[in-house]
């Protein structure tokens, strides 16, 4: 049975779940937020040597709080870390959070990328990552654009500008799996300067440009801006409606790290800080646990593979910018 997307082809198709994107195109950077219409079970996994993460660690599987209130990826290195304290006083104030007596906190996990030498102005006053994710927050919606959008507006690969890439698939099982991603790569997510992209031969229906595989494959290069600066990092999340623990979740994760590896080259470098999450919003069953896992994994990393390419197919050009948009050159 060939695999379908799900039909808006994004990470929504996920019942329950919505997207919100906000950016600030003078410092040239934005963030994404991901809800569910409740908690969900969380899981993740980091390959990249150089992450920059909050509240990570409660999502491991022996820790005592089973489930969060949101995702957020965000551009600003070490200071988007602060869009998920905004996004986190937005949804206290929507009486979301774990409850500790009379008093909500919400879970809210980040990751972040660096975008702070991409030709945008940095010289801001106060930090506005936290005012970002609030904003990220409150355009939460199912429908929801990709390319130079949210936590991808400022990102950058090796050749190309990066992005905001998502892709879904629905499994003969029934189960949905969807796939967001951030992409700002050491690596590139094309076979050269072509048109080619690494994660070809996991396309459906022309979705990426219907290219096809590239017929040599030289040598990545590199820029040695890139390799100098460490400015890189791609985060994303996996999300599936099958029921699965926060186990479950950790494995959907590192499964999806495969997908990295399909669609850059290279991937999960020192200079990267490569993380995915994994959500579940619990809604349909496993009738064969051990299969279904295994064909949940095979769809999360194929399905990001796919959100890759179409990340870095859709940005857009925007003032300043230090490379080009491969839409400009390859449509």
């Amino acid at each position: 049975m060939s695999l379908v997307p799900g039909p808006r082809n994004l990470i929504t198709d996920v019942p329950g779940l919505r997207v919100g994107n906000a950016q600030d195109l003078v410092i040239k950077s934005g963030v994404t937020v991901m809800l569910a219409d409740a908690p969900f079970t969380a899981g993740v996994h980091i390959m990249g040597g150089a992450p920059g993460t909050r509240e990570t660690d409660l999502l491991a599987p022996d820790k005592t709080v089973e489930a969060v209130d949101a995702l957020v990826l965000s551009g600003g290195s070490a200071f988007g870390l602060d869009a998920a304290s905004g996004v986190a006083d937005a949804l206290r104030v929507m009486g979301r959070g774990f409850a500790v007596g009379d008093i909500r906190v919400p879970i809210v996990p980040g990751a972040i990328l660096f975008d702070l030498l991409n030709g945008g102005s940095k010289d801001w006053a106060e930090n506005p990552y936290k005012n970002l994710g609030k904003q990220a927050l409150e355009k939460a919606q199912q429908d929801f654009s990709i390319g130079s959008e949210g936590a991808g507006t400022g990102a950058t690969t090796a050749n190309f500008r990066g992005g905001l890439g998502s892709a879904s698939v629905v499994l003969p099982s029934g189960h949905t799996v969807g796939a967001l991603v951030a992409v700002n790569a050491l690596g590139s997510a094309t076979v050269g300067n072509g048109p080619h992209f690494w994660a070809a031969p996991f396309e459906i229906n022309g979705e990426f440009g219907a290219h096809g595989p590239a017929p040599h494959y030289p040598q990545p290069a590199i820029p040695e801006t890139k390799l100098r600066a460490h400015a890189n990092t791609t985060i994303g999340i996996v999300a599936t409606d099958a029921i699965l623990t926060k186990a479950h979740c950790t494995r959907l994760a590192t499964a999806a790290h495969d997908g990295y590896a399909r669609a850059l080259v290279p991937a999960h470098t020192p200079m990267d800080g490569d993380l995915i999450f994994a959500a579940s919003t619990g809604r349909l069953p496993l009738e064969a646990p051990v299969a279904d896992t295994l064909y949940l994994g095979h769809a999360a990393a194929c399905v990001m593979a796919r959100a890759i390419a179409r990340a870095i197919r859709a940005a857009k050009a925007l003032p300043g910018d230090l490379q080009p948009a491969y839409s400009h050159q390859h449509g």
